[in-house]
């Protein structure tokens, strides 16, 4: 089998099967299937392309790496983002893979995908699934396939309709863990908006790239708030100090940037905000009781 370049872009792609009729929304959306077996290699590789975002449906025993964690499935449903490195490997000799990639564009005037928790900060992406739920959105996945070969004026719309169908119910199989909340709860007002100024920091993709806001009190101003009344509505929302939550994030980005690149250590703790190399060290081994140096050796063995 011919290994597919997910990195080719999507308008250029010889894969897309269906009429010229759309141009737009050709280059902002693609559905596919593979199945492979012990002779195929066919691991999956982060995009590049910042505008992409992907669902997978994933049968076989598969390691997950997102962002710093790793995860293993033997069956799942995986959302990423362009925003978080990440990439996958099969274990098992059969494999099969639905997926679909596309753009914000593809939502343009219709929904914020990025409203979705499964596209959320600090959200777990991967849905491990029972038989029954598989054949569930194996099923949509299958529509999917048909409805992008149709000449038909309104496939697009039908697409986007298929699609959200994949985030509901995926949505569906742990609700308490994405309850909408009250936009008329102050507190998860100002939350949201401190989780988007510090998401917002990130990805770390240059070393000529710096942390703008690392400390409570930039957030606060920001915010035209006190740092109490901050650290209060965090805390009431998340359960987590504003410190806490920075502290977090700037780890998560630590580890992702010493697993994922080559920088030296100097450059990366410049790019997190940290004046001093032997500052950004203690920082790291309190959470990690490694060193980054030793932790980006043990990581890449």
């Amino acid at each position: 089998m011919k290994e597919i370049d997910l990195h080719k872009d999507l308008k250029n792609d010889s894969r897309v099967f269906m009429p010229g009729l759309f141009d737009k929304d050709i280059k902002n959306f693609n559905v596919l299937y593979i199945k492979h077996n012990t002779d195929d290699k066919f691991n999956c590789k982060p995009f590049n392309r910042k505008s992409l975002y992907k669902i997978s449906l994933l049968k076989g025993r598969t390691k997950l790496y997102y962002a710093d964690k790793t995860m293993e499935s033997d069956c799942a449903l995986l959302f990423t983002n362009p925003n978080i490195p990440y990439s996958w490997e099969h274990i098992d000799s059969e494999q099969s893979s639905y997926f679909c990639i596309f753009t914000d564009e593809f939502f343009d005037q219709f929904v914020n995908i990025k409203d979705y928790p499964v596209y959320k900060p600090g959200n777990v992406p991967l849905f491990h699934l029972n038989e029954e739920q598989y054949v569930q959105f194996e099923n949509i996945f299958k529509q999917m396939l048909h409805e992008i070969t149709l000449e038909f004026s309104y496939k697009y719309d039908s697409l986007r309709a298929m699609l959200l169908q994949l985030i509901l119910t995926a949505l569906k199989l742990e609700p308490a863990a994405y309850q909408r909340y009250n936009d008329s709860n102050g507190s998860q007002r100002i939350s949201s908006i401190f989780m988007e100024l510090l998401e917002r920091q990130f990805p770390i993709e240059s070393h000529m790239q710096r942390m703008e806001f690392r400390y409570p009190t930039e957030f606060a101003h920001q915010l035209s708030i006190h740092v109490n009344h901050l650290n209060h509505a965090l805390k009431q929302v998340t359960g987590k100090t504003t410190t806490q939550l920075i502290a977090e994030r700037i780890m998560q980005e630590a580890r992702s940037l010493l697993q994922h690149t080559d920088w030296n250590i100097s450059e990366i703790a410049w790019c997190l905000g940290f004046d001093d190399l032997p500052h950004f060290i203690n920082f790291f081994k309190r959470s990690q009781q490694l060193t980054p140096k030793i932790y980006r050796r043990e990581s890449n063995i």
